[in-house]
């Protein structure tokens, strides 16, 4: 089991570059699937990148691609959603997630059904 807390958000102009955090407790987090995911005021919770335990696979939703990186390190327990060419629609609350079956499977998943472990979310406002 492991417990998720991100940081790193906050309000920015459009055109500007974010990175969010993820650290996680315990000692297995390299073993877990992690992915991003993030929910716009009046919309429901959508789909932004995952990666693979051992980093090497990842998946994009299209309208980010090209824009934001997800990595991890996996010595720190932490995971990174590196932002850029912030537009005002990414304006969310961001979401980090994990899963140790899909870590197991060296599966990536991009439905929330398939994530077990959630942190408790943060804001990110881009103005235009």
């Amino acid at each position: 089991q492991v417990q998720l807390v991100e940081s790193g958000g906050g309000l920015v102009q459009a055109g500007a570059s974010l990175t969010l955090s993820c650290t996680a407790s315990g000692r297995t987090f390299s073993r877990y699937t992690m992915a991003w995911f993030r929910q716009a005021p009046g919309k429901e919770r959508e789909f932004v990148a995952a990666l693979s335990p051992s980093g090497i696979t990842t998946k994009y939703a299209d309208s980010v691609k090209g824009r934001f990186t997800i990595s991890r390190d996996n010595a720190r327990n932490t995971g990174y959603l590196q932002m850029n060419s912030l537009k005002p629609e990414d304006t969310a609350v961001y979401y980090c997630a994990a899963d140790r079956t899909l870590g197991a499977m060296l599966q990536i998943g991009a439905s929330e059904p398939e994530y077990d472990y959630w942190g408790q979310g943060i804001q990110v406002t881009v103005s235009s």
